[in-house]
C-alpha cells in the first residue's frame, strides 16, 4: 500500500468526519456512548475517537509522558481508565476537553497515537493481504478505527478471496463494504444502526470509480473532504 501524502491525508480526513465531525478532525470531542464492556457507558475522545475501555489508556500515557500542559492532573487518571467507570467523571472529561483545545501537545500526540494504533496496523493489513489501491486502504483504515480489525466473521459471510490469495481487489472491497453494510444496519446495538452512513459512503466512491481518491470531494456523512 504505496499512497502518497495527499492520499493519506484524504484517508485521514474523511474518518476524522465520520468520528468528530470535521475533516481537520476535533481534537477535544468527547461523546459518551453505552458501547462498552457489557454495555456499560464509556468515554470516547479524540481526532478519531479513542475509547476509555479500549486505548484511551495509551493515548493519556503518551500525553502525560510528553509533558502537556495538564499531564500533572491527569497523571492520577492512568490508573483508573479501563478500571473505574469515569464517563461521569466531570473533572476528567474537562481535562480532556481543555488537553485537545488548547494544548497543541495534545494535538501532536494524537496524531501520533492514530497514526501508531490505527493507520500503521490496517496498511499492515492490507500489505500482508494484497491490497493497493487507495480507496481500498479507505476501507480497511476504517474499519480499524471503527470496529479494530477486519472482523473475521465478516469476511466469511462473502465469496471473495484477498488479492494475496488469487480474489480480485475491487471484488473484495466491494463485497466486504456491502457485507459490513448489512450488518451495521441491522445490529442489534441503535448506535451500530446509525453508523451505516460510513459504508454508504464508500459505496459512492466504488460506484464512481475512485479508487485512485483523486475524484474530490469525497462526501462523508454529507460533509465535503478536499483533501
Amino acid at each position: 500500500m504505496n499512497l502518497t501524502d495527499r492520499q493519506k491525508s484524504i484517508c485521514e480526513q474523511v474518518i476524522n468526519v465520520f468520528e468528530s465531525g470535521s475533516p481537520q478532525g476535533n481534537y477535544s470531542t468527547i461523546s459518551i456512548y453505552r458501547d462498552g464492556p457489557h454495555r456499560e457507558r464509556q468515554v470516547t475522545y479524540g481526532r478519531s475517537q479513542t475509547t476509555e475501555y479500549g486505548n484511551l489508556h495509551e493515548l493519556i500515557e503518551m500525553y502525560v509522558d510528553a509533558g502537556g500542559l495538564f499531564s500533572d492532573q491527569l497523571r492520577p487518571y492512568l490508573d483508573r481508565i479501563g478500571v473505574i467507570p469515569l464517563a461521569d467523571d466531570l473533572q476528567f472529561r474537562q481535562l480532556l476537553r481543555n488537553a485537545g483545545k488548547s494544548d497543541p501537545v495534545m494535538r501532536r500526540v494524537q496524531d501520533e497515537f492514530f497514526d501508531l494504533r490505527y493507520f500503521r496496523p490496517a496498511m499492515a493489513w492490507a500489505d500482508a493481504n494484497g491490497f493497493t489501491l487507495p480507496l481500498s486502504a479507505l476501507v480497511i483504515y476504517d474499519s480499524f478505527i471503527h470496529s479494530g480489525s477486519i472482523l473475521g466473521f465478516l469476511r466469511k459471510r462473502f465469496p471473495e478471496s484477498p488479492p494475496a490469495k488469487g480474489g480480485n481487489e475491487k471484488t473484495w472491497i466491494a463485497e466486504y463494504v456491502e457485507t459490513r453494510r448489512s450488518w451495521l444496519a441491522n445490529h442489534e446495538n441503535t448506535i451500530l444502526q446509525k453508523t451505516v452512513y460510513r459504508p454508504h459512503c464508500f459505496q459512492n466512491e466504488i460506484a464512481r470509480g475512485n479508487w485512485d481518491l483523486s475524484q474530490l470531494p469525497i462526501m462523508a456523512n454529507r460533509v465535503a473532504v478536499t483533501g
